[in-house]
């Protein structure tokens, strides 16, 4: 009976505190608010100033040597960029593969690819030759030999091993020289 008793009165002060709250809130005096809307509307209607005149847009079509004006779309500094052609008379070790870039003969077809984009999925071999089977990025399955060409950096195909194919690219550096470098294709193992 005590627990009743106990939970009943926590009940009426609960309420109690609740219909105080709010009769604060419905008796509230409201005559300083009115006060000051009545003042308010009694003040003579001004005038609004006018908006600030747009002006219309002007399109300005930039045209070089304009007014002895710099092109802001030229470049600050302009490296020349060496050509094959250039490669070939500074004879930097590379003439036979810079030849062949040159040429007007269709590339391997492996040649469109970037090199990370191929993957090495195994070998074949018979007594004369040995034979690195690469998928494409299409899904193409293509065999490759020491000595053909794959990737976009004129990719030779130097050694064939069971978990891999070592290749020797070139490449223009930054300062434009071409150079030489190696590269690998790893087996990749099916999950």
């Amino acid at each position: 009976m005590k627990k009743n008793s106990l939970f009943n009165n926590m009940n009426l002060i609960v309420t109690m505190v609740a219909i105080v709250s709010l009769s604060g809130c419905v008796l509230n005096d409201m005559t300083d608010l009115e006060n000051q809307i009545t003042e308010i509307m009694a003040r003579p209607g001004g005038r609004i100033e006018p908006l600030p005149e747009i002006k219309p847009y002007e399109a300005y079509t930039y045209k070089s040597g304009q007014l002895n004006k710099k092109d802001p779309f030229a470049p600050f500094f302009e490296v020349p960029k060496p050509t094959v052609e250039d490669a070939m008379a500074a004879d930097d070790g590379l003439t036979e593969e810079m030849k062949r870039e040159i040429s007007f003969r269709n590339k391997e077809e492996l040649e469109k690819f970037e090199l990370d984009s191929l993957r090495m999925v195994g070998t074949m071999d018979n007594e004369d030759n040995k034979w690195a089977i690469v998928l494409d990025p299409q899904g193409t399955v293509h065999r490759v030999k020491v000595g053909e060409y794959m990737g976009m950096n004129i990719g030779k195909v130097t050694n064939i091993f069971e978990e891999k194919i070592q290749l020797r690219e070139i490449f223009q550096a930054i300062n434009g020289r071409w150079e030489e470098r190696e590269a690998s294709l790893v087996l990749v193992e099916e999950e």
